[in-house]
């Protein structure tokens, strides 16, 4: 297999670090403080005073302000960021969990901003807008043949809530061109991407961050999947980085019986703080497992960590990631803030599970390439556990700390080594782009079709997966895809019904091949 401009431990670790970004922090509320004054503080505000006042050649001081607030954090720890001001809205609105906008998926399609689904029950579906039309214009701002930037692009679509804005639309399907009046309006951020039954009993729930509206998306979900007749459950956290600490602990509480702890956290001051689950559950009793990966990191693994320690249910998957560190988040007066570590957090046995960070940010983001490289990926007996880590859980079982959750059952990635790259592509935004270009061909013969009857279209010939193959080859990807034919075309099958159907219809045909989910439904045979 060969892959143009692209290697995979470089993507992984590179979306890995991103995520990190986004869910690296938990919520300790800053502590509002004075500048403590000192001569190394005067030392540098002199210096950046002396660049400004004096220097020869015009400096932007706030960007040696920027990299100099960087280089003081990487010498602290990996997670001890720097957030921008530039980067502050948008960061702000995935921890949110929502914005203010017209509701549309669309991406760059030639020169035109294309409509891949407008978000069900958004701005835009109430104002008539399909799935393929092309935003020609924001009232007066032209959207076509400019190659705009994606801020630029969102800066003409959002806007204040109840404020409209004219979209001028072309439909190709009916080859006109019409415009419409779209009241913006608060259009939610899921951090849960599904809820659906995995068979008759099971359900499943897959959360992707942990953000403000976590904990309510996940206790409606559950309700409806009890309703649907689950007494066992599934939780999905695979490539979770984190987020807020408040809201993994309030579904702890939720699977956990009164009385048993959750998370305990300690600061500088080695302050210790404990969090009980509370008798407040709603599914305390029921067969529970959690997924987890490489990915699932910070508050995943306080969750994972605290039913795993309390023996409430069985972790599936592979090492979890390895962070058990606590930021808080401390604004700079400019709009900028700084992401802080202030304490370590311990799961209920007593262990920490941050891995090492001694040898640098570089190294420790790129723990993917290294345990790929060992294959600890493929075979469970290749993770390293320190044995003088060792700890025991509320029935006694013996658990690790010092790197990651250690999953209870180990589900390797899938296929053999140096097969996991087309699985990676499978779930890329790549797939969406192809399928979204092969319906604006042929949107018409997919009308109506149930998802067995798009899965039977996509499936029964291979013209779909050929022209996969040369989509990817046209983008500089080539792929020797025929040993995993029936990977790709169940894969690209989900995508379809994704898109002409929904989120429910894509996961439901996506676990029947899901190994970690099978691996679960075997465990409970």
């Amino acid at each position: 297999m060969k892959i143009k401009k692209i290697y995979l431990p470089i993507i992984v670790s590179l979306a890995l670090a991103i995520g990190l970004l986004m869910g690296s922090f938990l919520n300790f509320p800053a502590e509002q403080r004075g500048m403590i004054s000192g001569s190394n503080k005067s030392k540098l505000n002199k210096l950046i005073d002396f660049i400004d006042r004096e220097y020869v050649d015009e400096v932007n001081t706030d960007s040696i302000v920027d990299i100099t607030v960087n280089s003081i954090l990487e010498k602290l720890d990996p997670h001890s960021v720097y957030i921008a001001k530039n980067e502050m809205e948008e960061v702000a609105q995935s921890m949110k969990g929502d914005f203010v906008g017209i509701g549309v998926n669309f991406y760059m399609y030639k020169d035109s901003v294309a409509v891949i689904k407008p978000i069900p029950g958004g701005p835009s579906e109430k104002a008539g807008i399909k799935s393929g039309d092309r935003i020609l214009y924001a009232n007066n701002s032209k959207l076509f043949g400019r190659k705009l930037p994606n801020d630029t692009l969102f800066s003409k679509l959002k806007g204040e809530e109840g404020s409209n804005v004219t979209l001028t639309i072309f439909r190709k399907s009916e080859n006109k061109k019409f415009k419409v009046d779209v009241k913006r309006d608060i259009v939610p951020i899921k951090s849960v991407d599904a809820a659906v039954m995995a068979d008759k009993k099971t359900g499943y729930i897959k959360i992707n961050r942990f953000a403000e509206t976590t904990y309510d998306e996940f206790h409606k979900a559950l309700e409806g999947l009890k309703k649907q007749g689950a007494s066992e459950l599934i939780i999905d956290l695979r490539d979770n980085g984190g987020g807020y600490l408040e809201k993994a602990v309030q579904i702890a509480d939720d699977l956990l019986k009164d009385g048993q702890l959750i998370v305990k956290t300690k600061n500088k001051k080695n302050r210790v703080d404990k969090t009980y689950a509370t008798k407040e559950g709603s599914f305390e009793t029921g067969k529970l497992y959690i997924l987890i990966n490489e990915n699932s990191a910070s508050a995943s693994e306080i969750l994972a960590g605290a039913i795993q320690d309390n023996d409430r249910g069985v972790i599936v998957g592979r090492r979890s990631f390895g962070k058990g560190l606590v930021q808080r988040e401390m604004p700079l007066g400019d709009g900028s803030a700084v992401r802080l570590t202030v304490a370590r957090y311990y799961t209920p046995s007593g262990r920490s599970i941050q891995r090492s960070y001694s040898h640098g940010g570089a190294e420790y983001f790129n723990e993917f390439e290294k345990r790929f490289e060992s294959g600890e990926l493929y075979a469970a007996d290749s993770i390293k556990v320190a044995d003088t880590l060792k700890f025991k859980t509320a029935k006694g079982r013996i658990v690790y700390g010092g790197g990651g959750i250690i999953p209870d059952v180990f589900v390797p990635l899938e296929g053999k080594h140096g097969d996991e790259a087309v699985t990676m592509i499978m779930q890329s935004g790549v797939v969406s782009y192809f399928v979204f270009e092969q319906l604006d061909k042929e949107r018409a013969v997919f009308k109506g079709l149930s998802a067995q009857q798009i899965t039977d279209k996509v499936v029964e010939n291979d013209k779909y997966f050929k022209a996969f193959g040369a989509y990817l080859a046209k983008n500089g990807l080539v792929f020797h895809l025929d040993q995993h034919k029936a990977k790709v075309k169940h894969y690209l099958a989900a995508e379809f019904a994704r898109q002409l159907l929904s989120e429910k219809a894509y996961y439901e045909m996506i676990l029947k091949e899901d190994n970690m989910v099978k691996a679960v439904l075997e465990h409970k045979k």
